[in-house]
């Protein structure tokens, strides 16, 4: 089974600064960019996703921001293919699907931020689409929502979103 590390949407708005900061991205990041560096030295393929929004004074990842770039820390080498979505779902209208089945991949490792939208939106369609998905739970980032006037703490909301993949969407496992 040819399998490929899954990179979403790890991108400078979700740290220290940007626009929409989440609950200890850089931990997040750090787990993730020793995914990579592993998967790299195995010649796994790595994958990124990254969130553009087209409108101008976006709340997040504005086109041309510097808070729309990749995060340094998993920065994508010059032959790792990069894939631009507008929309939580990392397979509506990017190519990445057929992408996947040109090469051959049919198991994804997947990492990035936010747990809560774009990572669970990704997983599950990838789940719909017959991919085989790990998730790296401590390599992922969420934050603080907010429900019937109650605010649900990041922590709470990472648990809930992780338990609620694994299994049937995805083995959800946390790395060293």
């Amino acid at each position: 089974m040819k399998e490929a590390v899954l990179v979403i949407d790890v991108q400078n708005d979700y740290f220290e600064g940007g626009k929409w900061e989440l609950h200890e991205s850089e931990k997040a990041a750090a787990v993730a960019s020793r995914l990579i560096q592993q998967y790299r030295e195995a010649n796994t393929e790595i994958i990124y996703i990254q969130h553009v929004n087209e409108q101008q004074n976006a709340a997040f990842f504005e086109k041309g921001t510097h808070g729309c770039e990749i995060h340094e820390s998993v920065k994508p080498l010059q032959n790792e293919k990069v894939f631009v979505k507008h929309v939580p779902n990392s397979f509506f209208e990017t190519g990445l699907d057929g992408y996947l089945k040109e090469k051959g991949i049919s198991k994804l490792i997947v990492c990035g931020m936010m747990s809560h939208m774009c990572v669970d939106t990704t997983v599950r369609a990838a789940k719909d689409l017959g991919y085989q998905v790990e998730l790296i739970a401590n390599a992922c980032a969420t934050k603080d929502l907010s429900y019937k006037n109650e605010t649900l703490p990041a922590e709470l909301v990472q648990k809930v979103f992780m338990a609620s993949l694994n299994g049937l969407f995805a083995k959800v496992y946390e790395i060293e």
